[in-house]
């Protein structure tokens, strides 16, 4: 059953502007997860099971490099954020 109601439509409708922020889409992806992980943990949207992997999938593709340390995130990282994110939206209209 899907989430309903003005709160969980105000989580995906902040999903969706944190993930198609201009900007870096590596920080985009990480501010849209942690909006998700709050929206989670509040009871707010439900994390399926498709979610759930998906999210994994996207924590792999970020952990790429240490930015504080000086490495550039970057190319296939950005890419894969930018696909992930796109999946993770089609799947929150569900969720």
């Amino acid at each position: 059953m899907a989430s309903t109601g003005p709160a969980a439509d105000a989580a995906r409708a902040a999903f969706r502007e944190r993930a198609d922020a201009k900007g870096h889409a590596v920080e985009n992806a990480r501010l849209a997860v942690a909006g998700l992980e709050s929206a989670f943990a509040a009871g707010t949207l439900e994390r399926t099971p498709a979610l759930a992997l998906m999210l994994g999938d996207l924590a792999v593709a970020l952990d790429t490099g240490d930015a504080d340390a000086g490495e550039r995130l970057g190319g296939k990282s950005a890419e894969a954020a930018r696909f992930i994110l796109r999946a993770i939206g089609r799947e929150l209209e569900r969720a």
